[in-house]
């Protein structure tokens, strides 16, 4: 549930749908270039900010429900965020499972 996400948390599984999806964008970061995107995802307690990074953007679409599994929250800009690391995952979830 969003309304449960605190930033520090680790390990953090969700399922939640991707009510919308920024422009890829490229970044600058400690290990060079990158894309980097950023979503909203809503649930029936909330919405927080997602942050995608590289191959993590195509994997998402506008409208989708998704799983995430080994997410963290941080807060960023006063914005509590979900983070997904490499080890993460996410999939695409059957809107009818």
């Amino acid at each position: 549930m969003i309304s449960k996400l605190i930033p520090g948390m680790t390990g953090v599984a969700i399922k939640a749908k991707v009510a919308s999806k920024g422009d890829k964008r490229s970044v600058s970061t400690k290990y060079g270039k990158s894309q980097v995107c950023d979503v909203k995802l809503r649930d029936e307690t909330g919405e927080i900010s997602l942050t995608l990074w590289g191959d993590q953007i195509s994997k998402v679409k506008e409208g989708e429900q998704i799983f995430i599994k080994g997410g963290y929250v941080t807060e960023w800009r006063g914005e509590i965020q979900l983070n997904i690391p490499k080890t993460g995952m996410i999939e695409k979830v059957s809107l009818y499972a």
